[in-house]
């Protein structure tokens, strides 16, 4: 890619031992930037996320996993470490997650890796963090919602879990900003870096504004805490569907709402005049609001509020919404291709560089060891050391 400028990370080399979403998503991101990512895998199976929905190349796979190579070994095996090892030499990075003392016990903890390359950064995340009460436990997204109080937030009087991974992909997040930053050092210290981070603190460290209001405040925490202050509401309309409204503390947003609902009666309403009021009695204000959405169509309503300059939206089905012209306009989803499995459709990166992000790599996640062969011989080692690692040994 040269000098690419929408690939900031060309000539990084990254290599994964990873699974399931942080680490894997952590490696992504930093591939959609160009970096080269080679993802290690066990020969017999893999990253367990591949077999989700049957196969061994499934659509939760290939949404964390694009842009890589993958190559398979056996990290148990003489053969496997010594080629492990040869990765790591020529590597800037490499993420980990593993719980906590896995890599010591393979005989590949952080003394070894950075004997094998001093300006090595590792990035390792757990979680719950590498020593503590909750070290050893198993942790998943459900877990790291739970535990960082995330869920109580989300969780109404059904106490079901609900909605898309979240401390996961915040976990992952966290990593590819921290790899970032000690890859920056690195050109002034020219040294490695280990990096630790968990799925907890993460997720704690996303809703610091409810913390914050909770710790300084006094403000309960519930499920309303966050749109009761900021005056959002879901409007359920004539034809079912929902429409979203956010009006944040300006005076005109409000007004401009009472305008479009045609409700300029709740203004002078004791119990919503003043903005508190409108605070302290969020729930009664919804119904107001709802009784008025539910006799018209969420299209009138929308023009309504596009005319008063209301922030809204639509709350969109999936399908819906990449067919909004909003969303094709930004050229949002575009299809790649893999010579097996076909066409996916996959979310571009939402960054652009220069306006532009033409460039962005955009390959196929792999097939299990797609690329072995290609990325050992490519750090030197023999057709003989490559069978052998290919035969687990």
């Amino acid at each position: 890619m040269g000098n690419n400028v929408t690939a900031p990370l060309d000539g990084v080399r990254i290599v994964e031992l990873t699974a399931m979403i942080t680490g894997p998503l952590a490696g992504t991101l930093l591939a959609d930037l160009g970096a080269e990512v080679i993802k290690v895998e066990n020969p017999s199976d893999g990253d367990p996320f591949r077999s989700f929905r049957g196969g061994n190349y499934s659509p939760y796979f290939c949404t964390y996993n694009r842009n890589k190579k993958g190559v398979t070994l056996n990290l148990k095996g003489e053969s496997g470490r010594k080629a492990f090892l040869k990765l790591i030499e020529t590597a800037d990075v490499l993420i980990v997650n593993f719980r906590s003392g896995v890599m010591d016990r393979l005989g590949l903890g952080m003394d070894r890796l950075h004997e094998e390359n001093p300006k090595l950064i590792v990035c390792s995340i757990t979680g719950f963090g590498e020593s503590g009460p909750y070290a050893d436990r198993p942790a998943y997204d459900a877990v790291g919602q739970a535990l960082s109080g995330i869920s109580s937030l989300f969780l109404g009087a059904d106490a079901q879990i609900t909605g898309p991974s979240i401390a996961d992909n915040l976990t992952g997040m966290y990593a590819s900003y921290a790899i970032l930053g000690a890859l920056y050092e690195r050109q002034r210290t020219n040294k490695g870096r280990t990096i630790q981070l968990n799925m907890l603190e993460s997720t704690i460290a996303f809703i610091a504004d409810p913390f914050a209001n909770y710790t300084m405040a006094d403000v309960p925490p519930d499920p309303l805490m966050r749109v009761r202050a900021s005056q959002s509401y879901a409007l359920r309309c004539k034809d079912g569907s929902l429409l979203a409204i956010h009006m944040s503390s300006p005076t005109k947003f409000w007004m401009g709402m009472l305008t479009a609902l045609g409700r300029l009666d709740l203004a002078a309403d004791p119990r919503f005049k003043e903005r508190t009021s409108r605070l302290d009695n969020y729930k009664q204000l919804a119904l107001e609001l709802n009784k008025t959405s539910r006799t018209q169509a969420r299209d009138y309503w929308i023009a309504r509020l596009i005319e008063n300059d209301v922030p809204h939206a639509p709350v969109l089905t999936l399908p819906e919404v990449i067919e909004d012209p909003q969303v094709k306009h930004l050229g949002t989803f575009t299809d790649i291709r893999h010579p097996l499995h076909g066409v996916q459709k996959t979310i571009r990166r939402p960054v652009r560089y220069d306006g532009q992000r033409d460039d962005q790599p955009l390959m196929p996640a792999p097939d299990l060891g797609e690329h072995s062969a290609e990325v050992f011989r490519a750090v030197g080692m023999s057709d003989e050391e490559i069978a052998a690692v290919l035969r687990g040994e």
